[in-house]
């Protein structure tokens, strides 16, 4: 199995492109800002703030990663499990509420439907929370494969989920191409060795990401049109 290292500069994108593998909160679902105004109602409520930077720490990162964090950084002290309790409770409401994509979500998903090229997920959502969410917006049928954290040992940053897709797909991670929005996916997916392109949601790209990636774009629909274009390597 790959062990973590740090990322090398990531290829050109591969021509032919013969697989995508996708995240999907804060890449295709608009469900990041929702997470996070759900993080920062509770912790207000029980009178806990949590820092800004704490905050953005946990963007793209799974729980159990972030339960560790919030600990070390808060202390013993800090009700973990009733700020889990209740910011769930707030953010399931959003997602019944009715979450939008991300812009261009289902423009990029047909054109690789369409150009024949296998569509895989890589998530740090558990099992059966991943599927249900694409089949509330109707996007579970795009994907031939859906790797969550209930999947791995090792969820991102570590390669591992990006491995186990490509690997499940049969197809080189050199030949795939990784969409990202958060800086712990550029990192799981760039260690695998697959290009990657980041499009930011709610962290700019920093010069980690843009050394390491093939495209910092700014829409999935900047991504649609790059591939279309002649020169889209």
């Amino acid at each position: 199995m790959a062990t973590l290292s740090r990322p090398v500069r990531s290829p050109a994108l591969p021509d032919p492109i013969r697989a995508a593998i996708f995240d999907m909160d804060g890449t295709l679902l608009d469900t990041e800002a929702a997470q996070h105004r759900a993080f920062e109602e509770t912790a207000a409520a029980l009178g806990w703030p949590v820092p800004a930077e704490v905050l953005e720490a946990m963007v793209g990162i799974n729980r159990d990663a972030n339960e560790i964090m919030l600990a070390d950084r808060l202390g013993p002290d800090f009700p973990l499990a009733r700020f889990y309790a209740d910011s769930d409770i707030l953010f399931e409401a959003a997602v019944d509420a009715g979450l939008p994509l991300r812009p261009g979500a289902r423009l990029i998903l047909d054109h690789f439907r369409d150009a024949g090229v296998p569509i895989a997920l890589c998530t740090s959502t558990i099992g059966g929370k991943a599927q249900e969410r694409l089949a509330k917006v109707g996007l579970l049928d795009y994907f031939d494969l859906v790797v969550t954290r209930s999947d791995v040992v090792q969820a991102k940053p570590h390669p591992e989920p990006y491995l186990l897709a490509a690997s499940r797909l049969g197809v080189d991670p050199a030949d795939c191409v990784a969409v990202e929005d958060s800086y712990a996916g550029v990192r799981s997916a760039t260690a695998a060795g697959i290009p990657t392109v980041m499009v930011p949601d709610l962290l700019p790209a920093t010069e980690e990401q843009t050394t390491v990636v093939a495209r910092v774009l700014p829409s999935l629909s900047a991504l649609r049109d790059l591939l279309l274009a002649p020169t889209a390597g």
